[in-house]
């Protein structure tokens, strides 16, 4: 399990490096392509582009050091580092789109001719390059490659959208649809960033991750054998992807030292299955076994831990 954990980390970074250096030497060829072009779509998408790369540059530092093992000051690790690089992201994307559509928005009003022939052939490139990034971190459940790949997925629509127009153009005079498509596009990207921004800020506020379910777990914890009980249940991720869980668990007070070992072993095989839609990967447990409530060292009516009896 670590052994696979560690060569998908280092896979993410690869993955974060090779679509950082495929969005920056593209941004120098857009800025040049805008202007041979007069293509608002293609100037918008190669400043766009700039803010990506610097924040995909950012997103792979990050990711690189979220990889850090841990230490006495981050006794978790830096895994929370990369949590960070997809908030930057996040928020670069946000104000990046709003740059396209202040710069689309007067073209709706007031259209201009574009160069179609350049158009098409900068399209070409543009999907094929951007298309090849997003396929290289497709599946992954990073939040920050996630936030990447939305990155380029609006460049890869942003360049299917040019070539529509540039197509259309070769035969007719309808100019307005470039500025058009570039609007639906942006405001298409703009609500999964913010679905996924929703989502990292969540995150930070320690909240459950959104594909697991804490009454599910406390459920199937229930079901063990010799459990009658589960509370203070506490689920929150590093990274949107490795999770962490502490729980305490009530057994039967005629359980022997032998079998409460049995027993959490068998907590952490429910805890460790993938039955569900998607696997827990939790990263960290802490699982406390205890004889019945009054046993809790955090019950209500305890001024200290050593007010109460402890196994």
């Amino acid at each position: 399990m670590e052994s696979h954990q560690h060569h998908h980390a280092h896979e993410s970074s690869s993955n974060i490096r090779t679509a950082f250096f495929l969005n920056f030497g593209f941004t120098i060829l857009e800025i040049f392509g805008g202007l041979w072009t007069n293509s608002i779509a293609i100037l918008s998408d190669a400043v766009h582009d700039l803010g990506d790369s610097i924040s995909l540059g950012l997103a792979w530092y990050l990711d690189r050091y979220s990889k850090r093992d841990p230490d006495r000051r981050f006794s978790y690790g830096y895994r929370r580092f990369s949590l960070l690089g997809a908030l930057i992201n996040a928020a670069v994307l946000l104000v990046g789109s709003t740059f396209v559509l202040s710069e689309a928005i007067p073209r709706i009003l007031n259209p201009e001719p574009s160069n179609a022939r350049g158009m098409i052939a900068f399209a070409i490139a543009g999907i094929i390059i951007n298309g090849a990034a997003v396929l290289r971190l497709k599946g992954n459940q990073s939040l920050n490659v996630r936030v990447v790949a939305w990155h380029l997925l609006e460049d890869v629509l942003g360049w299917v959208a040019v070539l529509i127009v540039a197509i259309i153009l070769l035969f007719v005079d309808i100019h307005i649809l470039d500025p058009i498509l570039s609007v639906i596009i942006v405001l298409y990207v703009l609500f999964n960033v913010m679905r996924n921004t929703r989502e990292i800020i969540s995150l930070f506020l320690q909240g459950v991750p959104v594909h697991i379910d804490i009454d599910e777990i406390n459920r199937k914890l229930s079901e063990v054998e010799h459990v009658e009980s589960t509370h203070h249940t506490h689920i929150w991720s590093l990274d949107g992807e490795h999770h962490v869980l502490s729980t305490h668990v009530v057994v039967e007070e005629s359980l022997s030292k032998e079998q409460m070992q049995c027993v959490k072993e068998d907590v952490k095989q429910v805890l460790k299955k993938a039955d569900c839609s998607s696997p827990y990967e939790f990263s960290h447990l802490t699982i406390e076994i205890e004889y019945g409530g009054a046993d809790c060292a955090m019950a209500a009516d305890c001024s200290s831990p050593a007010d109460c009896s402890s196994p």
